[in-house]
């Protein structure tokens, strides 16, 4: 294996979670290894972690690649990953091209796992079309960030589902019932979302955040971003894109920026110093938080964004 990464050039870069570490965040200790009903599961990041564990319940073993606070997109494979995709059952990739790495690593590894795309049957967005307001000049990539829908976080548990099943037909029947049961969850949550959001007044719905992650809460929950940088926090936000971001956060009042566990601070903190905004609470775009954090599944993320958003943007 580390010829293999030699060869490819992998390497952990300084705090990358890889398989073997720790679980993340929410993750329920793993069932022991001479269980036979028992899937081993890849997950390429920790909120897909989290909906595999949802609906796998005690009968899945899951390695999540990378972990709470982790950025996906510049996540850079090791041995170790590679190991435990190998060993998998089913790797559960999120798709929509966020995860720039996974082919091939899955191609190294000679897994024979089934790969499952959790945001199949998902009307992808442009990132313009999600942004609605953005400084940064792009070719109109797609947003990969579905899950901030809560309606297509419905879409992946049903993939995920369905995958299980498959793969460990044995367990059909405990698979349907945690699926059905979370999927109500996620209709209150979204229900809890839209209740939660009235309390912002129209004229002060639009917020900044580091990277284009929230284009789809945007376009199903009502509100407007702006971000310096593009669907990827790796793209690089120019003197000019913060300039232009400065000069519409000024022109338009707006009330709030927010930094994202996933990106460097410092972005957000020069725009709300030059602009006059304030700044808002941390939020969780692409992984969850830590053990012990605000956000250690989603549906606490998606209520900690959502109750960081109103009390920053309500009157």
């Amino acid at each position: 294996m580390l010829l293999l990464a030699l060869v490819l050039g992998w390497g952990a870069p300084a705090g990358a979670q890889t398989a073997g570490a720790a679980p993340a965040a929410g993750e329920p200790a793993k069932a022991e290894a001479g269980k036979a009903e028992t899937t081993r599961v890849v997950a390429t990041f920790s909120i897909l972690g989290d909906l595999v564990r949802q609906v796998g319940g005690e009968r899945v073993a899951v390695t999540t690649l990378v972990g709470p606070n982790g950025d996906a997109h510049s996540f850079v494979p090791a041995p170790a990953d590679a190991q435990a995709v190998a060993a998998a059952r089913l790797v559960v990739v999120n798709g929509l091209g966020f995860e720039g790495w996974i082919d091939r690593l899955i191609k190294a590894s000679g897994t024979k796992a089934t790969v499952v795309v959790a945001a199949r049957g998902v009307v992808p967005i442009e990132e313009d079309e999600g942004a609605q307001d953005h400084a940064h000049a792009h070719d109109h990539a797609v947003d990969p960030h579905a899950w901030q829908n809560v309606a297509n976080a419905k879409r992946y548990v049903a993939a995920i589902r369905d995958g299980l099943s498959a793969a460990d037909p044995a367990g059909k029947a405990v698979y349907a019932a945690n699926a059905t049961a979370y999927l109500a969850q996620l209709d209150a949550l979204d229900a809890e979302i839209r209740t939660a959001l009235t309390a912002i007044p129209e004229a002060r719905r639009r917020i900044v955040t580091t990277h284009d992650a929230f284009g789809y809460f945007a376009k199903a929950y009502g509100l407007r971003f702006l971000a310096p940088q593009g669907v990827s926090s790796q793209s690089e936000a120019t003197a000019r894109d913060v300039a232009a971001i400065v000069r519409q956060v000024r022109r338009d009042r707006i009330p709030a920026v927010f930094l994202e566990n996933v990106s460097d601070p410092r972005l957000m903190q020069q725009v709300a110093r030059e602009s006059g905004a304030k700044a808002g609470g941390r939020v969780f775009s692409d992984a969850l938080s830590e053990p012990g954090g605000p956000a250690t599944t989603y549906l606490d993320m998606m209520r900690h964004n959502v109750r960081e958003f109103v009390a920053a943007l309500k009157e």
